[in-house]
């Protein structure tokens, strides 16, 4: 999530499989089962393979022993940044006797032969391994001892004392940020607007225009239902929020309620409705028929079924254009989705928010973070416990761990969608009573996706282009799943791909003919997406001088009140 890395969809982990570990905990993945019998037996019968790798292991060990090996940690891995690793012998070693071990057990993962499914599966599970079995993870390390040194022991007593901390409570990983790095709505979620309608379901918060006139359509937010709303208005200069509104757009946006047991039976009709409820909402007060949409991860796939809905009943023009941030909508081959989560998974996930009445959110947290361990449990392992050290205040890490808990009943239909891959058959699944056929929806549309997403693959995101029957603009940004969303104008490294005007229409078919034709901007993708939000939104006119109107007034200041919930 924090670092740009090369796309690789066989590491991607879709939605649906963080609810179904979020519900049965992310053990699960580790522990190969079955799939590791399988690998077992499938070694037996080649004991030649099996002979050459315990033979070269053994002479790699051997080279390592008298200093002759050439084996080093890539150079931009930053466990091994220290010199120590390398100058010290003994630990020189260690990192290379680490590499071997690691590299001939990756070995034999593809020595096995194996289906897809259980390669993703023990392959997930032996880099979990590996990755915690690396020295720099150890009481050897000497980032540890310096930092003693210099605090007279202090760093220790801190360290212990963040360990038994982070394990008291859920989730049981390192902290990645402290509780107090922020305030919501004082330097996050602090976009002067106000809520102009509550349901029990969300708050529509309506948001201060800062431009002297705005575009006539407004524009809906749609969140995701994981984690509170303000993933889009993170700290000022860093929220898209505050972006939207610069550029001229009227923005509204729904925070959802962050629910307990009592709303167990709210499922994606529920939600799909107060998209509509609040559609109803913007047009009301911006006196307008129509809407855009933009909307993220989950509530993407809400807000697709409801166009859905809206194409079979005649009424998608009150959509003016859609926006699909980091949404996958097809779940085939979307990594390890396919491969470990299997319909008695499915089930279980949802028998065991059933009892509870929801997902809780802490779980959900902890299984986000065992999906890239090296950078959300290691880096801080070795930085809280092992140094000492507060970890650094980062607006992203500070929402990621403001969890929301999702309603059994949403949970349950979410599931159901990605086991059947239901949304790309046509009528396979319903929303509001009325069969789902997405090719149907003729509302043009922006899709973004992170080239390193680690939880919606690129190339599944690029799938909804041609799921929708509308014309497309596919933009692929660098970073991860919230890294590739939060990138605001100014960043001399910042770039983004899109396929030039010659070779979009109509957009190419699969994501590697895409790539194949794609061109690198450099910038922020944020300026892109509104010069065309601006060419679908309608006319110029005079920003409202109030915020609400015709029979909805505005009732607290924002970020209101759902946001605060715990």
């Amino acid at each position: 999530m924090t670092a740009e890395q090369s796309a690789d969809p066989d590491v991607a982990t879709g939605l649906d499989m963080l609810l179904s570990d979020g519900a049965l905990g992310p053990l699960r993945r580790i522990l190969p089962g079955g799939a590791g019998l399988r690998m077992a037996a499938k070694l037996a019968t080649k004991p030649v393979t099996l002979t050459r790798r315990g033979a070269g292991l053994a002479a790699e060990l051997a080279k390592i022993g008298v200093g002759a090996s050439a084996l080093e940690p890539g150079p931009k891995d930053k466990r091994y940044a220290d010199p120590a690793w390398t100058e010290n012998p003994l630990l020189h070693r260690l990192v290379q006797t680490h590499i071997a071990a690691g590299g001939t057990a990756a070995d034999l993962v593809e020595d096995a032969g194996l289906d897809w499914a259980d390669h993703e599966r023990i392959q997930f599970a032996v880099s979990n391994v590996v990755d915690a079995l690396a020295p720099s993870n150890s009481l050897l390390n000497p980032a540890l001892w310096q930092e003693a040194r210099k605090t007279g022991g202090a760093s220790i007593v801190s360290g212990v004392r963040r360990l038994v901390g982070d394990l008291a409570t859920k989730p049981r990983v390192p902290s990645m940020v402290e509780p107090d790095a922020f305030t919501v709505g004082e330097d996050v979620a602090c976009t002067p607007g106000a809520v102009v309608l509550r349901t029990p379901v969300f708050e529509l918060i309506q948001y201060l225009p800062q431009t002297p006139t705005v575009r006539e359509v407004p524009l809906l937010i749609v969140p995701p239902t994981i984690n509170k709303y303000y993933v889009a208005d993170l700290a000022p200069g860093r929220s898209i929020v505050e972006n939207l509104l610069k550029s001229g757009q009227q923005v509204f946006l729904m925070s959802w309620r962050n629910p307990t047991e009592e709303h167990a039976a709210w499922d994606l009709d529920t939600y799909g409705s107060a998209i509509l409820d609040a559609m109803t909402a913007c047009e009301k007060i911006s006196r307008q028929p129509s809407t855009a949409l933009m909307a993220f991860c989950s509530g993407g796939i809400i807000t697709s079924m409801l166009l859905g809905h809206l194409a079979a009943t005649g009424a998608q023009e009150r959509v003016a254009s859609v926006t699909f941030a980091v949404t996958v909508l097809d779940q085939a081959q979307s990594g390890t989705t396919g491969a470990l989560l299997d319909p008695d998974t499915a089930r279980q996930a949802v028998e065991a928010s059933q009892k509870k009445g929801y997902l809780d959110g802490r779980t959900l947290a902890e299984v986000f973070a065992w999906l890239r361990p090296n950078d959300l449990i290691w880096s801080y392992w070795v930085n809280n416990y092992l140094k000492g050290r507060p970890p650094k205040a980062f607006d992203i890490l500070f929402w990621n761990a403001d969890t929301t808990r999702m309603t059994a009943g949403l949970h349950r239909d979410f599931i159901d969608i990605a086991v059947a891959n239901a949304l790309v058959v046509p009528n396979a699944t319903t929303m509001l009573g009325t069969p789902v056929d997405l090719s149907k929806v003729d509302r043009d549309m922006y899709v973004i996706a992170g080239i390193a997403d680690h939880l919606c693959a690129w190339q599944s995101c690029f799938r909804t282009t041609q799921l929708l029957g509308g014309e497309s603009r596919f933009v692929l940004s660098t970073s991860g799943h919230i890294a590739s969303l939060v990138n605001p104008p100014g960043n001399p490294k910042a770039s983004f791909r899109v396929a030039p005007p010659a070779s979009r229409t109509p957009t190419p078919i699969n994501a590697d003919a895409w790539l194949a034709v794609a061109e690198t901007v450099k910038g922020s993708w944020w300026p892109d997406h509104a010069d065309w939000l601006g060419q679908r939104c309608g006319g110029e006119v005079d920003a409202p001088a109030e915020l609400g109107g015709r029979g909805l007034p505005a009732l607290v200041p924002a970020p209101g009140d759902y946001v605060r919930a715990t």
